[in-house]
């Protein structure tokens, strides 16, 4: 069979396109490498010191009583009074906040024996911010004559952290600068530019301690409260570049 001449033409212009594609087909694959570069990863901390200027007071009225209706309406009257007492020492209503309510039964139990309710008890608790230190032992005492029987504890804080950060932040810095610099000259490496750079830790309220009046109220003075100093640390890792 003869073949025109086109159809030669077509055949060996198939056969050429269809060359490279095979050859890139059999060609060895190729993969390259990047050396990481050499890099420092530390960590360093500032910290500092910085008086309280506010405390939070969290304390209940725990009242019972034969039905839980009798016990919750004796609570609120107690409380009642709590809050016009809170309202005498200058303490705000925003600063005011209700943390739990709560009503239980409450069971005698008897070995052999099934339980016996007793009455329920009803439990509701406050959490007081208070803005001015002086305040904190005559506000605690001025609760309790109104009917609060049970203070769960008293914590101090800051009203506006950012300058003690600010302050931690930059010793924080230059502790991690100067570490640093003190790698490099032991290793005998140059110091480059700091490529990353995170932070961790800040400002936390001192976690609130267990409060128990003191006899002072009985002797005509308001309960002895200590405010100390809080620490305020922050927390950072940088990785600089060495050469």
């Amino acid at each position: 069979m003869t073949r025109t001449l086109p159809a030669l033409m077509l055949g060996a212009a198939l056969a050429a396109a269809a060359a490279p594609a095979a050859l890139a087909q059999t060609q060895p694959l190729t993969i390259q490498t990047v050396a990481e570069r050499p890099a420092l990863n530390l960590s360093a901390y500032g910290e500092v010191k910085a008086a309280p200027d506010m405390a939070t007071i969290s304390f209940g009225v725990v009242t019972e009583a034969a039905t839980a209706a009798e016990a919750m309406a004796q609570n609120a009257a107690r409380m009642t009074q709590v809050m016009a007492a809170l309202r005498r020492a200058g303490i705000e209503d925003r600063n005011v906040q209700t943390s739990g309510l709560n009503l239980s039964a409450q069971y005698d139990y008897v070995e052999n024996q099934p339980p016996r309710l007793r009455g329920y008890q009803a439990n509701n608790r406050v959490t007081v911010i208070i803005d001015d230190l002086t305040k904190v032992g005559t506000t605690a005492d001025a609760v309790v004559a109104a009917g609060v029987n049970q203070i769960d504890g008293i914590g101090f804080g800051l009203k506006d952290p950012t300058a003690a950060e600010n302050r931690a932040r930059q010793l924080a810095v230059r502790a991690l600068q100067g570490k640093a610099a003190l790698y490099a000259q032991a290793l005998g490496v140059e110091l480059g530019g700091i490529r990353s750079l995170s932070e961790g830790g800040g400002y936390s309220p001192r976690p609130p301690v267990m409060y128990a009046r003191a006899e002072a109220m009985d002797m005509g003075g308001s309960t002895p409260v200590a405010a100390g100093e809080l620490t305020v640390r922050i927390d950072i890792t940088g990785v600089y570049d060495i050469r």
